[in-house]
């Protein structure tokens, strides 16, 4: 079986606040059938990304397939507050480098 790197099949991959309390993710496809194949493959599942990011389910905000943009959005609770004592990534812009990495088996080769 073939597969690729969501880094392969999206244009867009990328992470941001969604407010001081939550982080959200943006998977973005410029075209449908890359969209599809993702979408049917079973890559992207709250389960996974639960394991990718560390977190429980109930850490889940929004889980969704949006086809009218050909995107996938996943917004969890941040584990610590914007601008917290300690706080390593104050935009959430660099939390997306797992997503990258994500297999996606695109079918017989």
């Amino acid at each position: 079986m073939a597969t690729k790197t969501l880094r392969e099949l999206a244009k867009v991959v990328r992470s941001k606040n969604s407010g001081p309390f939550e982080i959200t993710f943006d998977v973005i496809f410029d075209n449908r059938a890359n969209y599809e194949s993702v979408k049917a493959s079973g890559a992207l599942t709250v389960e996974g990304m639960c394991k990718l990011y560390g977190v429980a389910p109930d850490q889940v905000v929004t889980f969704m397939f949006f086809d009218p943009a050909d995107a996938f959005k996943l917004t969890l609770k941040r584990s610590w507050a914007q601008g917290s004592v300690g706080e390593r990534d104050t935009f959430g812009a660099q939390q997306h480098a797992p997503l990258l990495d994500v297999q996606v088996d695109m079918g017989p080769a």
